[in-house]
């Protein structure tokens, strides 16, 4: 026994006028199908909406509703806009059979109806309707394999880019600290930004994911600078910080190798623009291009202000740490200037998520 004859097909037929009603049960039950009958379409409404027929025979010219409203309202359904609609009707106008199909008809018979016409176009759309939900189900099958292809291409990525930025950490475990929390501050930004530009389309969900992947390497380039000057404990001479600013160039170089093989990969040039460009100012006074505004790429504009924003809270042995309210302070005064005027309001907004993720990291590190 096949499915279908385990499970028959489902037919609903409307029609005011009783003959019709028996006369098409009778024919599609001799055939195998389960038949429901409804003489009016409000009824068959109510009744389609609770037991989703598999098909709908409907007649268009009934009292208080008509065929072309009951089909309208069916297909507002959700669970019954795919339910293929054959209507059956005296009207044999091009004008009433163009009206039948811009409702959502699939089919149009004309009475005084031949029941093997009826039969076989009941047949044939029955079975495009389950070849189509075949494929549907098929399709978000697909779907779901290649989302969960993504999902573990995207841990394998965030993986490997923590290993490469934690080399950094094996020199100076507070980086190490460091690298985790901004690449959350930076991707809680971009959210807001999202929700605050929303009708600017600037920023998506993959500028997102992207943003988070990319935050970690921001200062690869720190692995290529000598101990001497990367871990002194005290301020660095003028010499000393142009040594630390080559950060930059290291880090820049070391990616370029991967852009020169993936041309096309966002991640890949959102990774060197944020290494590049996240001490750059908006006023065009940081480095090592002095660029300003928007020349600015947004993915360092928003690495800036993560980036000060943890600088400024972390105790260093030549500084001690400043408080969330001081901090806070500092980055808004630079609203404009060192900073881009619509990160910065983003960061107003989030400011009190910045001190709960920086104070269990400190408290973790303490512990």
């Amino acid at each position: 026994m096949t499915a279908q004859e385990k499970h028959p097909p489902s037919i609903m037929i409307v029609d005011d006028t009783p003959a019709n009603l028996e006369l098409l049960a009778e024919m599609l039950y001799i055939k195998g199908y389960r038949v429901v009958q409804f003489p009016n379409g409000a009824t068959a409404l109510a009744a389609a909406k609770k037991n989703p027929p598999d098909l709908i025979l409907l007649d268009i010219m009934m009292p208080e509703m008509d065929g072309f409203e009951v089909c309208r309202l069916l297909k507002l359904e959700k669970n019954l806009e795919e339910v293929p609609v054959i209507f059956i009707s005296a009207l044999d106008d091009a004008t009433n059979k163009v009206k039948a199909f811009s409702r959502g008809g699939v089919d149009y018979v004309t009475k005084p109806f031949q029941e093997s016409e009826v039969y076989a176009r009941v047949e044939t759309h029955l079975k495009l309707h389950r070849a189509l939900s075949e494929l549907e189900r098929h399709n978000h099958h697909l779907e779901d394999l290649v989302r969960e292809k993504v999902r573990e291409i995207s841990e394998a990525q965030m993986a490997t880019n923590l290993a490469l930025a934690k080399l950094t950490e094996c020199r100076d475990y507070e980086t190490g600290k460091h690298i985790e929390r901004v690449q959350s501050f930076c991707k809680i930004l971009a959210e807001e930004l999202q929700r605050q530009s929303k009708d600017e389309g600037i920023i998506d969900e993959a500028f997102i994911e992207n943003i988070f992947l990319a935050a970690p390497l921001h200062d690869i380039g720190k692995v290529g600078i000598p101990d001497k000057v990367l871990l002194k404990p005290g301020s660095l001479s003028p010499e000393e910080f142009e040594i630390m600013k080559r950060h930059v160039d290291i880090g820049v170089a070391t990616l370029q190798s991967l852009k020169d093989n993936y041309p096309e990969n966002p991640f890949i040039q959102m990774t060197i623009d944020i290494t590049k460009y996240h001490h750059e100012k908006w006023n065009g006074a940081g480095y090592p291009c002095g660029i300003a505004g928007e020349s600015i790429p947004l993915s360092a504009r928003i690495m800036a202000v993560a980036d000060v924003y943890d600088a400024l809270r972390s105790a260093r042995p030549y500084k001690e740490s400043l408080s969330h309210q001081k901090s806070c302070e500092i980055i808004l005064s630079e609203r404009g200037r060192h900073f881009d005027p619509k990160v910065i309001d983003a960061f107003s907004t989030v400011k009190d998520a910045f001190e709960k993720i920086f104070d269990a990291s400190d408290a973790l590190f303490r512990s």
